[in-house]
């Protein structure tokens, strides 16, 4: 549907149910030093269970759930695509850009990964919701990286 508003331009995408400060402009220069047709960002979701360590039925070791992260990378949301991926996708309602399409660039050798490391949270229920409403009425939003930024005009409203 965006394929005439985007013609001959690479593009940014996001799913929009995520919150992050990922650096987009770092994003976009990290793309197009690759040459590949998509860029996805690689983010490693913050745990929300204690991890059990074990050898056969012993308990080895217990992990309460921590603000740490594990090492499972996830697609966080934040894309950069060139016009090429309309190749890799048809206008059938059951063509899933994370089945199909990602897959097959991944096999083509036309996907990268930016890594972000910084902040990111989904908010796929309503304990998200609630994660992130207290951080944003607290002051403590990572992803609300414009009240600091110098170039943004102080006149304007948020």
């Amino acid at each position: 549907q965006i394929k005439s508003h985007v013609e001959g331009e690479p593009f940014m995408l996001t799913y929009g149910d995520a919150v992050s400060d990922v650096n987009l402009k770092d994003l976009a220069e990290f793309h197009k030093s690759k040459g590949s047709i998509a860029t996805v960002t690689g983010v490693v979701p913050l745990g929300r269970f204690g991890r059990l360590v074990a050898d056969g039925h012993q308990v080895k070791s217990f992990e309460e759930k921590s603000p740490g992260r594990g090492d499972t990378l996830i697609n966080g949301g934040f894309m950069v695509f060139e016009p090429e991926i309309f190749n890799y996708l048809s206008t059938e309602d059951s063509c899933i850009l994370e089945r199909a399409p990602l897959e097959k660039l991944a096999l083509d050798g036309q996907l990268s990964m930016f890594s972000h490391e910084g902040f990111w949270q989904c908010m796929d229920t309503y304990r998200d919701l609630l994660l992130l409403d207290e951080l944003w009425s607290t002051g403590r939003a990572p992803w609300n990286i414009w009240d600091n930024d110098p170039h943004r005009d102080s006149g304007s409203q948020q």
